[in-house]
C-alpha cells in the first residue's frame, strides 16, 4: 500500500506492507531513537507521538499513520534536552536504552498537561520501564525540573 508518513515535519512517500509496524518503518528510514524493546506495546521504549497521542511504535501499522503528524524524539530534543540535564544531574542515566520512551512520554504529558504534579508524572510514566534505575533518581530529576518551572512549551 501507499503511504505517506509526516515525520518530524518531513514527508516520506513509500510502499509499506500491510503487516508493517510503525517501529520498523522509523527505523528502516534512520529514525534510531525508537527503539525494539518488548514488541507487545508493553514496556514504552518505543513510544512516539501520533497526532497529539502518545503510541507504541511496535503496536502501530505504517499503513494506520498514512498523512498523519509523527513525532520522534529527533523532533523535540529542544524539549527533552533540559528534561534530559536534570535526569543525568540526578544519576539516574544508567544504559541510557529506555531514555527516548521516557522522554516521549514526558513530552505527550507537557504537551497535554503544561502543569503536572507528581503524580500526574508517575501515572504517565508508569507504562515506560527501565531496568537499570529504580525509578527513584528519575523522580528526584523531575520533581526538581517541576519545582523549577522549566516545563518545556
Amino acid at each position: 500500500m501507499e503511504v505517506t508518513l509526516i515525520i518530524n515535519g518531513d514527508h516520506y512517500g513509500f510502499s509499506a506492507e500491510p503487516d508493517e509496524v510503525l517501529l520498523d518503518t522509523l527505523r528502516k528510514l534512520g529514525y534510531k531513537s525508537v527503539k525494539h524493546g518488548c514488541d507487545t506495546a508493553s514496556c514504552g521504549v518505543c513510544h512516539i507521538i501520533v497526532d497529539g497521542q502518545l503510541v507504541p511504535a511496535c503496536a502501530y501499522l505504517t499503513v494506520k499513520a498514512h498523512r498523519k503528524s509523527i513525532l520522534t524524539l529527533e523532533g523535540v530534543t529542544d524539549k527533552a534536552r533540559k528534561i534530559a540535564t536534570y535526569i543525568a544531574a540526578e544519576g539516574a542515566e544508567q544504559c541510557g536504552f529506555c531514555s527516548p520512551g521516557h522522554m516521549m512520554t514526558l513530552v505527550a504529558l507537557f504537551d497535554e498537561n503544561p502543569n503536572p504534579t507528581m503524580d500526574d508524572v508517575k501515572h504517565y510514566l508508569a507504562g515506560s520501564l527501565c531496568r537499570c534505575s529504580g525509578y527513584e533518581g528519575q523522580h528526584r530529576a523531575l520533581e526538581a525540573y517541576l519545582e523549577r518551572g522549566e516545563v518545556p512549551r
